[in-house]
């Protein structure tokens, strides 16, 4: 399950890599389309269950699934508590996220990137939530964390049931 999955990227490469079937879950038509043409054209349309909507509202109708990926994600969502409750819980075996470091370079880019949207009139912000409040979530859900690689703005965490 691929929360927030844009075009599809990571459903992409798990189904090119031999993974039986992907759920994405988006709030953008726009992307589910794009995602669903991308599909087709690599021959697996038929391998991906779409669910539209925010992740959170929807997330009680969802099955549980082996892995559950947030690229990107958390960063894009005010209510990282419920976020990241809610998804851990459907992982069965993987959770994969990759999300800001709450260090300088990635605060002064979300301030940057936050008055641009200001400037534009665009309600969407981006969010630096802090790890420990993200990693205290998945472990009291069972998940324990085993790889964290780092940029200077990005980290990506894997955690294992």
């Amino acid at each position: 399950m691929d929360v927030g999955g844009g075009i599809g990227a990571i459903q992409h490469e798990l189904l090119r890599a031999g993974v039986a079937r992907a759920d994405s879950v988006e709030a953008s038509t726009a992307y589910i389309d794009a995602c669903k043409e991308e599909a087709a054209r690599q021959g697996y349309g038929d391998r991906i269950t779409y669910h539209h909507g925010d992740f959170v509202d929807i997330a009680p109708n969802l099955e549980r699934a082996d892995i559950v990926t947030l690229e990107r994600v958390i960063c894009c969502y005010p209510d990282v508590e419920n976020l990241v409750e809610l998804s851990s819980r459907l992982a069965d075996r993987v959770y994969g996220l990759v999300y800001p470091r709450t260090n300088w370079a990635s605060k002064i880019a979300a301030r940057l990137f936050n008055l641009t949207m200001w400037l534009r009139r665009s309600s969407f912000r981006v969010f630096i939530h802090p790890d420990s409040v993200i990693d205290w979530v998945a472990r009291s859900n069972g998940l324990r964390p085993v790889s964290r690689r780092k940029t200077l703005i990005w980290q990506v965490v894997i955690y294992e049931r």
